[in-house]
């Protein structure tokens, strides 16, 4: 079987219009840009109010499997698809309305609500190019490792006052102990054999 070859490119405008290439996998996408990639799926171009509209506007890209029209994409080249989303947006948590109820031969059911109106948008799947992922991170500002300047900004980011500068110094910074690690705490029938003291042994 045929692998899907996704486009590369920065967003997914580019990947339809002119990608900068084709890879079905993600160790060759990233061989061919030189950097990091990831896999994405978007919307692109205008909603259709049809999906017989939809497939005028996109003809080529999906399968049309209308008589006189019909088209059949390769398999490599399968990465659109036509989705159908619903046209208004979902309601927000707690603005939803609870249903008036009718009643109809002595029973109580909710009045039906009208289904929702839909739209049609193609949908392609990319390897979509990480801007920046190959540059090095920004070392920790000067000071930054200081034990008194980690000291202070413990002390703001604990009461809440802590600016951003202070907390990109204090992400920055690498782990370290607050103090030496204490020694492994020895049972009472264990030992330390003179030939070997870095080995425990049990004594009964």
């Amino acid at each position: 079987m045929t692998a899907v070859r996704y486009p590369i490119a920065l967003n997914a405008e580019a990947a339809l219009s002119g990608p900068l290439g084709r890879a079905a996998r993600e160790s060759e996408a990233g061989l061919i840009t030189g950097g990091d990639v990831r896999f994405a799926t978007e919307a692109v171009g205008p909603a259709f109010p049809s999906r017989e509209a939809a497939l005028d506007a996109y003809a080529g890209r999906v399968d049309d499997e209308r008589p006189g029209s019909a088209a059949v994409i390769q398999p490599e080249d399968r990465f659109c698809e036509l989705r159908e989303l619903t046209a208004a947006r979902p309601p927000r948590p707690g603005t939803i309305k609870p249903m008036r109820p009718s009643y109809r031969g002595g029973h109580r059911w909710p009045t039906p609500a009208a289904p929702p109106e839909t739209i049609w948008r193609l949908s392609v799947s990319y390897w979509r190019i990480q801007v920046g992922a190959a540059e090095p991170l920004p070392g920790p500002p000067e000071g930054a490792l200081h034990p008194r300047a980690r000291a202070r900004a413990r002390a703001k980011m604990e009461a809440g006052g802590l600016d951003a500068q202070a907390l990109q110094a204090r992400l920055t910074e690498p782990l370290r102990p607050v103090k030496p690690q204490q020694p492994l705490d020895i049972g009472l029938f264990e030992v330390r054999p003179p030939e070997a003291p870095h080995i425990l042994m049990p004594d009964e």
